[in-house]
């Protein structure tokens, strides 16, 4: 059973407007990573406008749900909570910007032979952030279901961690090649994409709590 009424009907649209922004910019995200590897920086320079521009959107969209949640006395026993919630997921696609701008500012030379690794690690760390949305989504229209599509983000965060850490030792011990500034540099860019899983999970922590009040 939703937690919405009629009356609320625009809120559930700026609310899933908010949450398609968030998984717009997660796709982006990872094509502009592909297309980074593939060289193509005129691709991933054009992929990183399109999410500064989602992630305006979704700022606009939260500062409007929070106004209007507080001005209509929309949701009063979980207000504290969704707002929460959308900051938490807000702190994702700001995390998708952030870590494309600091690429394309300091524009990292990795190693083909890494290649694969960076796109693995992206799409899992990416995928974390995917399944939260629809975890998302069915908090506001069928509380019972959210805990069971929870189970995904812990995964994928789960394997962002093993994929991050085993890209982080060849780097380290096995890559003589590369000056310690490098290896510090590629380790960063690495963080900088393991922190979206991070973020989903701390998004999903607060989602699996707020679905068990609702149920009982």
């Amino acid at each position: 059973m939703s937690i919405f009424t009629r009356t609320t009907r625009d809120l559930i649209i700026k609310i899933d407007d908010f949450f398609d922004n968030i998984d717009l910019g997660l796709l982006v995200f990872r094509e502009a990573i592909t297309a980074y590897l593939a060289n193509d920086l005129e691709s991933f320079n054009r992929h990183l406008e399109k999410v500064e521009s989602l992630e305006k959107t979704a700022d606009r969209l939260q500062r409007s749900i929070e106004n209007q949640m507080i001005t209509h006395s929309i949701l009063p026993q979980h207000r504290a909570e969704v707002t929460t919630l959308i900051d938490k997921m807000d702190e994702i696609i700001d995390d998708l910007k952030s870590t494309l701008t600091e690429i394309s500012i300091e524009l990292p030379q990795i190693p083909e032979s890494l290649s694969r690794n960076f796109i693995s690690l992206t799409q899992s760390s990416v995928s974390a952030g995917e399944e939260l949305v629809p975890a998302a989504r069915a908090f506001f229209k069928s509380p019972y279901t959210v805990r069971e599509k929870l189970l995904k983000v812990y995964y994928f965060e789960s394997e962002t961690d093993k994929i991050g850490i085993s890209t982080k030792k060849i780097i380290f011990q096995e890559m003589k090649e590369l000056d310690l500034a490098h290896k510090a540099q590629l380790r960063y860019i690495i963080q900088h994409i393991e922190n979206i899983s991070d973020l989903a999970q701390k998004a999903a922590d607060l989602l699996s709590g707020m679905a068990i009040k609702i149920i009982l």
